[in-house]
């Protein structure tokens, strides 16, 4: 088992290319179905009121491909455009 506390200070990492995404901020979660969609990453260097939610990265669950000691590997990087989460 893993907690949140533990999932924020795991560096996201896309194995395609090896770039530092960014680090877990948020998660999205479909109540219904009582899963775990979405994490959603920003960059932990600016956020001092420096980073608004338009800034965040989106990334399904699905892409998750392991969840490591130090770092959380994706498939793939999410789209270069940075988006805000799922309201």
């Amino acid at each position: 088992m893993v907690t949140i506390s533990q999932l924020e200070v795991k560096e996201v990492i896309s194995v395609e290319n090896g770039q530092k995404l960014g680090q877990l901020t948020d998660l999205e979660i479909n109540v219904d179905q009582g899963r775990i969609t979405a994490i959603v990453l920003g960059n932990k260097g600016k956020m001092m009121g420096m980073m608004s939610k338009n800034e965040e990265l989106v990334v399904p669950w699905s892409d998750i491909l392991t969840i490591g000691e130090d770092v959380i590997l994706v498939k793939k990087s999410p789209n270069p455009a940075l988006h805000p989460p799922n309201s």
